[in-house]
């Protein structure tokens, strides 16, 4: 046996003994069918959710935008159609539809406006969901019910100090009695100008470093809890993002949602679920951006023939949809994963930084094809653009994506 076939086989062994080929199979058996094929029930909520975007949401963009705040009324359709609560259990008045439901849901809303995605897709891939999975029976039928029907839901994670660093919390639950106090300050909280619910991480055994952050239900008139002005942001306007200070807000022990001390785990196991949840965003409001544009090109006349006719225009269009489309599969092939109980991590950050990246290119791009008017605020490309311009930033950068894809290659190689 020569050196070259002796390493061959060295290298068989090794990809043999860590089951590698199996990992592959389960990978690429776990969707037999077009990630574009969706069951009755996905299809009937994307019909649905479709309607209702433009028939509720799109009148009211221009006024929500203006306002920067979400229409009071059109929160109330939201739950009463069933958007708020897509995955909660019917026995806790949800919908009881899987994940792949909230992330079309989502897609449909942002192809009409990002802000009102933004709501839809944080109550329920991170607030229901890890309520959903973590929380105590008791909590269940206190919490489930009020979020699919009036209560909004808010993620406290990031403050002033921690931003990527997520885990460097400073906001503090000290233990007294059968109580926990929690003082320190949260900040680009979303929702939290209309929330009534948080789900805050504070560290309850500072002692214990990131081990002792801990997940405590905190309701929005408790003592102690004030919620600053909505900061005033380039994108998604209508979407309240403002800072909470936590001033010795006393909650009781029974508030701790999941385990003591593993917050740090619902933090980044619940995250990947939310960054899919990013990812629909970004693919809804890129293609709301098309939808809005590509009408145009082919009615706007130049030299005598619509602008759709020429090369260069026909080549960047296609160009852009084509990318479009693949962000839209690699979040599909996320969602997909999650139903089926697969970790994501990469998936996940694969599909929020190709989505987030391939919003801001193609949403430029409409804007270059509308000329001078996609410059002004009457017409609809320039708010998109701004709306995309989030999805590379919150909920993990483009940057900590690719470290993120980058340890989970190093893990699959090693």
């Amino acid at each position: 046996m020569n050196l070259f076939t002796l390493q061959i086989n060295q290298i068989s062994r090794k990809i043999y003994n860590k089951k590698y080929l199996s990992k592959c199979i389960i990978r690429l058996n776990h969707n037999p069918g077009p990630l574009s094929q969706f069951t009755d029930e996905e299809i009937l909520m994307k019909e649905s959710v479709n309607k209702l975007a433009k028939e509720e949401i799109a009148p009211l963009v221009r006024k929500m935008e203006k306002e920067s705040k979400i229409d009071e009324g059109l929160i109330r359709k939201l739950f009463e159609n069933g958007l708020m609560g897509i995955e909660i259990p019917e026995k806790y008045g949800g919908s009881g539809c899987n994940f792949m439901t909230t992330i079309l849901s989502v897609e449909e809303v942002a192809k009409v406006d990002g802000s009102v995605a933004a709501l839809i897709d944080i109550h329920n891939t991170l607030v229901n969901s890890l309520i959903k999975k973590v929380a105590t029976e008791e909590q269940k039928k206190r919490y489930l019910p009020r979020l699919a029907q009036d209560y909004a839901g808010s993620f406290c994670l990031t403050e002033p100090g921690s931003g990527s660093d997520a885990f460097s919390l400073k906001t503090i639950a000290k233990k007294d009695g059968s109580d926990y106090v929690i003082s320190g300050t949260k900040m680009w909280i979303s929702n939290s100008d209309i929330a009534e619910l948080f789900l805050v991480f504070a560290n309850a055994n500072p002692s214990a470093g990131y081990r002792g952050i801990t997940t405590f239900f905190v309701e929005r008139d408790t003592p102690g809890l004030t919620i600053a002005k909505p900061e005033d942001k380039l994108g998604i306007k209508a979407s309240g993002t403002c800072m909470i200070h936590f001033d010795n807000v006393r909650v009781p022990e029974d508030n701790i949602l999941g385990h003591f001390g593993h917050g740090y785990k619902y933090a980044a196991g619940f995250l990947n679920e939310g960054r899919i949840g990013i990812g629909a965003q970004m693919i809804g409001i890129a293609q709301g951006c098309l939808d809005a544009t590509i009408p145009y090109t082919l009615e706007r006349k130049q030299f005598g023939k619509d602008i759709f006719s020429f090369q260069s225009m026909q080549h960047q269009i296609a160009q852009v949809v084509t990318e479009l489309e693949s962000a839209r599969l690699l979040v599909y092939n996320a969602a997909r994963l999650v139903d089926i109980k697969k970790d994501v991590m990469k998936e996940a950050a694969m599909a929020k930084f190709v989505a987030s990246e391939t919003a801001l290119r193609v949403t430029a791009k409409c804007i270059d094809f509308m000329g001078g008017v996609g410059f002004t605020t009457d017409f609809p490309q320039e708010k998109y653009f701004r709306d995309s311009k989030i999805g590379t930033i919150y909920e993990g950068t483009s940057n900590m994506q690719l470290s993120t894809i980058a340890k989970c290659i190093r893990k699959e190689y090693s």
